[in-house]
């Protein structure tokens, strides 16, 4: 039997198993025990945060045989069919393949025919946002009186590019970044039931660096424990990521602290020579410098999300920098490549 990637091993399968959404998950729950069905959903947030799992368990939610419930069974038929891609009334249209407006005149057509053998026909429309202005506008009559058996599920990672007739026609659910304590949990959760031996500390900093997705966790999480049989550590999670260490970090924040330009551009030409990326780099290093600042302003709080915990670390270096200069020269790093005399003579400056 082929292997099942751990992100779809552990896509949730009803509300409550959804992570760090419990705003989303609330209202979707209390709407349906209410009756109150929207024709349109619009689910928005960063990649891998749960939005097309939970139009997936809105889907089985408004179709189950024991429904509409907020709770599905996920054993009936039409539950099972849902899960296996298999439904007839559950349409997935990705909006990048299908963004034109032959695609949306095809669905208008299909919309008028009532369900197969569920109670609600639902079109699921993923990365809505890369429909052309003509598939929009073809769209708005449909998705602003659609018949009464059809439930409209739009899904982007960028709202910001969808029309405002769109958006007034949506009930829009904003996903957020999934705090690393929560994903952290998850991944311990994950760890435990599919017997894979890691590291709490590994867990932390594969949570710390999935950018808020979850799905991008249980990524790094399924490539950490290929490549190593026996426990999986740190050091395994920074060598899969190309990340550059603490310790790297630390040498060269402490030459910026004692205004040291030969030893910063000794300490940047090492890593570079070892194969670091310069960019990955800039980028944790302005993490440690935003852990600083918040380390500064509240020594106490231990419930930050940071780069840097060596409290020994944080005490010392804390009082010594401002930020303004790395993030400007990250944000220059991010924007085009910059040629290894120019990284050299910024960092220089950045003291």
């Amino acid at each position: 039997m082929a292997y099942l990637a751990l992100y779809r091993q552990w896509r949730p399968q009803d509300f409550d198993s959804l992570v760090g959404q419990d705003h989303v998950r609330t209202t979707l729950k209390n709407a349906i025990i209410a009756g109150k069905i929207a024709h349109a959903y619009l689910f928005a947030g960063p990649r891998g945060t749960g939005k097309t799992s939970t139009a997936k368990i809105l889907a089985k939610a408004l179709n189950c045989l024991h429904g509409p419930t907020p709770n599905p069974c996920n054993h009936c038929p039409h539950c099972e069919r849902i899960n296996s891609g298999a439904s007839m009334d559950v349409f997935e249209i990705d909006a990048a393949s299908n963004r034109g407006i032959d695609e949306i005149r095809d669905l208008r057509e299909t919309v008028k025919f009532a369900p197969v053998d569920g109670r609600y026909k639902v079109y699921i429309i993923d990365e809505v946002h890369m429909l052309t202005p003509e598939a929009f506008n073809a769209l708005l009559k449909t998705l602003e009186e659609p018949p009464a058996h059809v439930v409209f599920i739009l899904a982007t990672t960028e709202p910001h590019k969808i029309p405002a007739t769109i958006h007034s026609r949506c009930q829009r659910y904003d996903f957020r970044r999934i705090g690393v304590k929560e994903i952290e949990g998850r991944l311990a959760e994950v760890a435990a039931k599919n017997n894979l031996n890691i590291t709490p500390d590994a867990l932390k900093l594969i949570a710390v660096h999935a950018d808020g997705g979850m799905r991008d966790a249980l990524s790094i999480l399924d490539q950490c424990t290929a490549l190593d049989d026996t426990a999986v550590t740190v050091t395994h999670v920074r060598q899969l990521l190309g990340l550059i260490g603490h310790e790297g970090i630390w040498r060269i924040t402490a030459a910026l602290a004692n205004r040291d330009s030969t030893a910063v551009l000794l300490a940047l030409d090492e890593l570079v020579a070892l194969g670091k990326d310069v960019r990955q780099l800039l980028l944790e290093l302005a993490q440690h410098l935003r852990s600083l600042m918040l380390f500064k302003a509240a020594p106490d709080v231990e419930t930050i999300d940071m780069y840097s915990t060596d409290r020994e670390v944080l005490t010392e270096q804390s009082a010594k920098f401002l930020m303004r200069n790395w993030c400007e020269c990250s944000r220059r790093c991010r924007r085009r490549p910059m040629k290894r005399a120019g990284r050299r003579s910024r960092a220089s400056r950045l003291r």
